[in-house]
């Protein structure tokens, strides 16, 4: 598939991929990207699930030292 003909088979192109086909988009006959099927996420997502699995320190937001901005650390 060249890069001419993307846009006016683009529905016919996601319907191949839909089917299982992987379609190769090529630029001056040299493949640049593929059109495949994104899978289903296999399991919604939970709030809270991973509470207390990440922190972040107090001094956050704090400005940074002038060394930080030097370079002299």
């Amino acid at each position: 598939m060249d890069m001419n003909d993307i846009q006016t088979r683009l529905a016919e192109l996601v319907s191949l991929a839909r089917e299982g086909s992987e379609v190769v988009i090529a630029e001056n006959n040299k493949p640049v990207a593929r059109l495949v099927l994104t899978p289903e996420p296999n399991q919604s997502r939970v709030p809270g699930f991973s509470r207390g699995a990440i922190w972040v320190r107090d001094d956050f937001d704090q400005p940074l030292p002038e060394s930080f901005w030097t370079g002299a650390l």
